[in-house]
């Protein structure tokens, strides 16, 4: 009986080991001809996105048919100034897309209007079985989604840190912009500088020597498009990133605002960092300042780079193709953003879109394992070619660090970060573009300045 017991036992291992490798290999359980046939009904996936024609996702759409020849995705290209609106207005009348991208700062906002990813997915997948006599098969398999550390596996630190809430993960990226300085390599040439700066001390130095003024103290000719609100793109990223660099707390574990605070760890400093980094930025507009470069009265920082009134502008990997449209004469190049000499770490400020999947969909599975199959690194690739995009993915980081126009963005990306800012970050935006007006309008002093912000932005996020 004894050797009985220990025989049966063995087999129940063996058949137990045998049904956890059928499920981990994403073949799982057999399914019945009528769920297969179920299965297989043909499904139409809507997917909306901004800035991309359909022509970049062509390929990927293409591969993954050949693998499920049942789901069709129609893609949607919108108009950023009516994306949102459109978005929000399309799924509270249930006639919203299966698949949505939404900027990183945007996930809290869309937090219950995302299905989050399902730990599997259960789709058809068809291939050639046989070897003399080939035939066309069918097969439902359950497979196992991306798992969270697969994600901080795969993707760089910025992205678990913007999609993951609690255990659940909202969505996934495609590509990562990171902001960088555009030159005007003539500029430099004329002012005898062979390099762009690297820090913020050699970018002073050099702002100084670029810009021109006439004898009324008009700005002839602009060192750098910085100091300002309105008409500097991104100025609210830009300040981030400096408060950031510096040391700055941005928000606290629950995303309460800290930026105006001083850290345990610099007590003993005169100002708190992110009171520096705003003392900082708006002295490029203070006409008492060495440095006074830019004011309210000039173009758009972009427009200024693009007409040579300013030899550097702080942009993204999307400014590339509006830059050689409207200038393609202009001799000028990217470098990686200047960083706080003698800095500990490197710190860069991420800005880009996630792929997500609307609560609202009937097709959750075939939905997110679209997305994910975008997102691997053999098919991304494709989309990455051909938007000339920056990489998310670790994989295919030195792929692109040789290129001369995506190498610095790839070199910033693993340093790259965002910070919270709860559930309407273009409120945050706005008060951020206020704050900088304040201190340059003279309305308030800096210290005050970046209080009042704290607290409105506190407000925002209580309202939730």
């Amino acid at each position: 009986m004894k050797k009985i017991f220990k025989t049966n036992r063995l087999k129940g291992v063996i058949v137990c080991l045998l049904f956890v490798l059928l499920i981990t290999s994403g073949f799982g359980c057999k399914f019945t001809p009528t769920a297969v046939t179920e299965a297989t009904k043909p499904i139409n996936l809507v997917y909306w996105r901004v800035f991309d024609d359909a022509d970049a996702f062509s390929d990927i759409i293409a591969a993954y048919k050949a693998i499920h020849p049942n789901i069709s995705i129609e893609y949607r290209k919108l108009r950023y100034e009516e994306y949102e609106t459109e978005l929000l207005n399309a799924l509270s009348e249930d006639r919203g897309p299966d698949i949505f991208s939404i900027q990183n700062t945007w996930l809290r906002k869309y937090e219950n209007k995302i299905a989050v990813l399902p730990k599997t997915t259960t789709l058809p997948y068809e291939f050639i079985q046989g070897t003399l006599k080939k035939e066309k098969v069918t097969e439902l398999r359950t497979t196992p989604t991306i798992s969270l550390r697969e994600l901080k596996t795969n993707f760089v630190d910025a992205v678990p840190y913007d999609v993951v809430i609690g255990e659940d993960i909202y969505g996934l990226p495609l590509s990562l912009d990171t902001m960088v300085m555009f030159y005007n390599k003539e500029l430099l040439n004329n002012a005898g500088i062979a390099e762009a700066a690297r820090n913020w001390t050699e970018f002073q130095e050099q702002v100084k020597r670029i810009t021109k003024q006439d004898k009324k103290g008009n700005i002839l000719q602009s060192g750098a498009a910085i100091g300002t609100s309105t008409n500097i793109e991104r100025s609210s990223d830009l300040l981030s990133l400096l408060m950031m660099q510096n040391g700055t707390v941005m928000a606290d574990d629950n995303g309460y605002p800290k930026f105006s605070q001083t850290p345990a760890t610099q007590q003993d400093q005169s100002f708190a960092p992110g009171e520096e980094a705003l003392n900082f930025y708006t002295s490029f507009s203070n006409p008492a300042k060495e440095i006074y470069t830019w004011n309210d009265r000039m173009p758009g920082s972009l427009e200024a780079f693009i007409s040579g009134q300013t030899a550097f502008f702080f942009g993204y990997a999307y400014h590339i193709p509006i830059i050689k449209a409207q200038a393609p004469k202009l001799d000028w190049a990217i470098a990686k953003m200047p960083q706080i000499e003698n800095a500990v770490r490197e710190i860069n400020f991420a800005n880009y879109w996630v792929e997500t999947v609307s609560k609202k969909t009937k097709y959750t599975d075939a939905a997110w394992d679209f997305v994910q199959f975008a997102a691997k690194a053999e098919n991304d690739i494709k989309y990455l070619e051909k938007t000339k995009k920056p990489t998310a993915l670790r994989a295919l980081i030195a792929r692109q660090l040789d290129d001369l126009e995506l190498g610095p963005f790839a070199a910033e990306v693993l340093t790259a970060r965002s910070w919270y800012r709860g559930q309407d970050a273009l409120a945050v935006e706005s008060i951020f573009r206020e704050m900088i007006d304040n201190v340059v309008q003279g309305k308030t002093l800096s210290n005050e300045a970046i209080r009042i912000a704290s607290s409105k932005v506190d407000q925002t996020i209580n309202k939730q």
